[in-house]
């Protein structure tokens, strides 16, 4: 679970969100809200502190380690828990309910050594059941959600489509903050044509300062 808890110890993590790193894993999520075009949210992985989160997330929107036998994809995927002011759940690619998931190095992995701190909305952060539980389950964050930090590892961020994130976080819930609209991952994939990332307008990355606007593109 990823939990609401405003109350909780908060312990200060030095660790700075790094640049814009084009050289990084760049992947897309196309989401859909009921019967709405589906919107394209793209995404930043940090590979350099956080590799084995990354990869999982970017092996997972290709499909890429899938077998007869097992669906190691995001593509059809709902988001099953949404709750405004916090953040949206997704990824649980076995049971599509929030108690499965499965990482492609097996069942689960461990954390990584490296905790970057939930400064704002847009962030990519992992969902668990307790340390060294990293499965497939994913969260957006809609806003900072610094109790989170040390508990969840924060392994990417939006530089692309955060409107349509706001629109996710819009979504009327009912009982466990499950969507009453279908939200889900039509598409998924890696961008790895030069010209389609260079020409991607920024709209969140550097400070958490600029990152409080997203109508200010860089």
């Amino acid at each position: 679970g990823v939990y609401n808890e405003k109350e909780a110890d908060i312990t200060q993590y030095e660790n700075e969100l790094p640049e814009y790193n084009p050289s990084n894993p760049i992947v897309f999520l196309d989401i859909q809200i009921g019967d709405a075009e589906a919107k394209r949210v793209v995404f930043e992985l940090f590979n350099e502190h956080t590799p084995r989160a990354a990869e999982n997330f970017r092996c997972l929107c290709t499909g890429e380690k899938s077998t007869e036998e097992k669906n190691l994809h995001y593509k059809g995927n709902i988001f099953h828990r949404i709750i405004s002011g916090f953040m949206a759940q997704g990824g649980d690619i076995t049971k599509q309910n929030g108690t499965g998931g499965e990482s492609i190095y097996g069942d689960k992995f461990n954390d990584e050594k490296f905790w970057y701190p939930h400064t704002h909305g847009g962030l990519l952060s992992m969902a668990n059941s307790g340390p060294n539980t990293n499965g497939s389950q994913f969260f957006i964050t809609f806003k900072k959600t610094s109790w989170l930090d040390g508990k969840h590892t924060v392994f990417g961020r939006v530089i692309q489509g955060f409107e349509h994130v706001k629109e996710i976080e819009k979504v009327e819930t009912g009982e466990n903050d499950y969507p009453l609209s279908k939200v889900f991952i039509k598409d998924c994939g890696q961008l790895i044509d030069e010209l389609q990332i260079s020409e991607l307008e920024l709209e969140r990355y550097s400070t958490p300062e600029s990152q409080e606007s997203p109508e200010t593109k860089k």
